[in-house]
């Protein structure tokens, strides 16, 4: 018998699963959202700019020590069974840390200034960076960007590193260590400065080969390679690998002993791949939550425009990992909630139910042919395939018989609509998708998304029996690492989600989204290719 730990950081909320490494079944669980919550429209009085995001690193430490604490304590398990532990974070979320692994935002000196907070994932401050760096990489070596999309989004970390040097360059001289906040969390459980190669090679341009591309940090500006060099590098450990044992200040907190081993950081999403067991070629694993990432493993490294990287090893040893994503999905389900018109919010409460919940019951009644709404999804930007986060949300088609769950509707079909647009990159670069399988919180919640999904990809989804892929992917590393099993992926194959059900496409469905994707697609691309302009705020 034994045990694993798999905490998993998203945008709101922290979870901490204790699990069985026999069969994926979870002990004992701790949820805790994040006590400063996410810091967007002002800082200690002061107002922020719309486009930032920031979080406090305590909230991450606390719910570390509480949640491992709660777990342990609540399950009564024998601690000498626990043998690994397992972060995933939301990507790409940046601290800075003094030369103690101090983050700067906790020194009074730099608690008002918002470049010292960590920069969530939705951080989009570093728009205009982004948009240098994608400048210099068509003037002097598009090759640099082959593995990218050709592309920079703003979420990524060296355009973040460099916001703060061009507005803040007080907060980078203090600082002596840039990483993710994943790779912070392991370095203070193995008290070893570390990488994970999942959140650098995706979000830092790093590759095992030729480690960071100076070249290109060279020609964007000079300094930024000795920045790099002094902040950010590090060893670089792979997914499948250990990071080290769990440091003596954590042993003697939580009675674990010195043997426990402690897996490199693995963004969220990638996490959620390994949670239901989607390890495979063609297997499409959109993981659905307040964002959408999605992945894909393959044996080979393409050049696939519009997707947002690939990485070796970042998933399973041996296949490159693929992804991109939408930063607006679940953020955009409650944001129809939060405007709807009273009587819908009033017939809610007298059923006793969400407001989410009734609209998904209204727009489940329309018909796809009396569908006239279509929506552009780019509330919070287009990260794939557009990668511009100036890029705003529109409604198109209302009139004034228009329901209100009509528009509840169509931004569930455009995110599906958003979907496949992502998915036939992979395909027509010669990436096959054969099955879907919907991770995240949300399909589990929303029969609605899943059929519309089904029959917007016009493939098979493959629903999973609990919303905590993410989490359990977490354990499964360090199951892995910990020696539960010889191999990554006989790990996963073991402690992987059950399936709650299978959805096929219908295809008079099909044929009548094929109509409402081309009107999608046709104001995606006037809107988002020929004149993104008119789709700024």
């Amino acid at each position: 018998m034994s045990y694993s730990i798999g905490i998993d950081y998203g945008t709101a909320s922290g979870r901490v699963f204790l699990v069985d490494t026999s069969d994926g079944t979870i002990v004992s669980s701790y949820i805790k959202e994040y006590p400063h919550g996410t810091i967007s429209s002002s800082l200690n009085g002061k107002k922020l700019p719309q486009n930032y995001f920031l979080q406090h690193a305590e909230d991450y430490t606390q719910i570390l020590e509480q949640g491992v604490t709660h777990v342990l304590n609540d399950s009564n398990v024998d601690l000498d069974e626990v043998i690994g532990i397992g972060i995933d974070f939301t990507s790409c979320t940046i601290v800075f840390l003094d030369d103690n692994f101090q983050p700067l935002h906790t020194k009074p000196e730099f608690e008002n200034n918002p470049h010292s907070y960590v920069k969530l994932w939705k951080h989009h401050g570093a728009q205009e960076q982004a948009d240098m760096m994608n400048e210099v990489s068509a003037q002097y070596n598009k090759q640099w960007l082959n593995n990218y999309g050709h592309s920079v989004n703003c979420e990524w970390m060296i355009p973040k590193i460099l916001e703060v040097k061009q507005q803040a360059p007080e907060i980078l001289d203090a600082t002596s260590y840039i990483m993710e906040a994943g790779d912070y969390l392991v370095c203070l459980l193995t008290n070893n400065n570390l990488r994970s190669n999942c959140g650098i090679g995706f979000k830092g341009f790093y590759n095992e080969q030729d480690g960071f591309n100076y070249d290109f940090f060279k020609a964007v500006d000079n300094e930024l390679p000795q920045i790099v060099k002094e902040k950010c590098e590090a060893p670089v450990i792979k997914i499948g690998e250990s990071a080290g044992s769990l440091s003596k200040y954590y042993q003697d907190l939580w009675n674990l002993n010195s043997n426990v081993q402690i897996s490199p950081y693995i963004i969220d999403a990638h996490s959620g791949v390994l949670g239901v067991g989607s390890i495979h070629q063609g297997e499409f694993t959109p993981v659905i939550g307040t964002s959408t990432c999605h992945l894909m493993l393959d044996a080979k490294q393409a050049p696939i425009p519009a997707i947002t990287g690939s990485v070796k090893d970042a998933i399973i040893p041996g296949l490159y990992a693929y992804e991109a994503g939408q930063a607006a999905v679940g953020d955009l389900f409650n944001y129809s909630a939060q405007h709807a018109p009273k009587s819908i919010v009033d017939e809610a409460e007298r059923q006793n139910i969400s407001v989410l919940e009734h609209l998904e019951n209204l727009a489940s009644d329309i018909d796809i042919e009396d569908q006239h709404v279509t929506v552009l999804d780019w509330h919070n930007g287009n990260r794939s395939i557009l990668s511009d986060s100036q890029l705003t949300g529109s409604i198109f088609g209302l009139t004034l018989q228009t329901p209100f769950a009509m528009i509840h509707r169509a931004h569930i079909e455009a995110t599906a609509f958003g979907t496949k647009l992502i998915m036939q990159q992979f395909e027509n670069n010669d990436i096959p998708v054969h099955t879907v399988f919907a991770s995240g919180g949300i399909p589990k919640k929303s029969n609605l998304l899943v059929d519309i999904y089904a029959n917007v990809l016009n493939k098979e989804v493959v629903v999973l029996d609990s919303s905590n892929a993410t989490a359990l992917g977490a354990a499964m590393l360090g199951a892995n690492i910990g020696g539960a099993y010889p191999d990554l992926e006989t790990t996963v194959q073991n402690m992987k989600q059950a399936v709650l059900y299978r959805k096929q496409p219908d295809p008079e469905k099909v044929t009548a989204y094929e109509r409402l994707f081309k009107k999608y697609k046709s104001l995606h691309d006037l809107l988002g290719r020929q004149n993104p302009t008119l789709s700024y705020i």
